[in-house]
């Protein structure tokens, strides 16, 4: 589980080559396996993600999956209010993008404005993630490539592992 973060740039499953999406799956197994086993490890152990929720809704599906994907490799997720929509100054997404950047390793923004994330991408320095735990996402396609005695929700946890590995180790 090789790779490096691409702080500038918004991580986009979407553009993934059918190679990549490979060595994503095949981490994604490899996760599975583990987690069979019992033998999950703390791969993103002292990681800290900024989860912004534009709908505030932790009890959400896609949030607490999100959650348990970060929470079970050993990371922190702290859930943060953004404050911020297409009608907000650049100048305060700048602004706030800096300050998040500097506490935490990654965002993830759900249901938020595109713009808004693509600016917060550019700014933050850190990888920002966008909607990457909505079922609707090209991450939860994945899903059926793996082994169908999973049900759906593990199979998508295992891919939203399987990408912050790659990523953030």
């Amino acid at each position: 589980m090789d790779s490096t973060p691409r702080p500038s740039d918004l991580v986009a499953t979407e553009k993934m080559s059918p190679r990549e999406l490979a060595a994503l799956v095949d981490d994604a197994r490899a996760l599975q396996r583990c987690a069979e086993a019992g033998a999950t490890q703390p791969l993103l152990r002292g990681r800290r993600f900024g989860l912004l929720d534009a709908a505030g809704d932790a009890g959400n599906e896609d949030i607490a999956l999100f959650d348990r994907a970060a929470i079970e490799l050993g990371a922190q997720v702290a859930h943060v209010s953004p404050y911020l929509t297409e009608l907000s100054e650049p100048r305060e997404v700048e602004h706030t993008a800096h300050m998040l950047g500097r506490l935490y390793d990654a965002l993830v923004c759900q249901g938020m404005a595109p713009a808004v994330v693509r600016q917060l991408g550019a700014e933050a320095g850190i990888p920002v993630y966008d909607d990457i735990a909505s079922s609707n996402h090209p991450l939860a396609k994945a899903a059926g490539l793996l082994d169908p005695a999973f049900a759906v929700a593990d199979k998508r946890r295992f891919l939203l592992q399987a990408l912050l590995v790659r990523n953030m180790t």
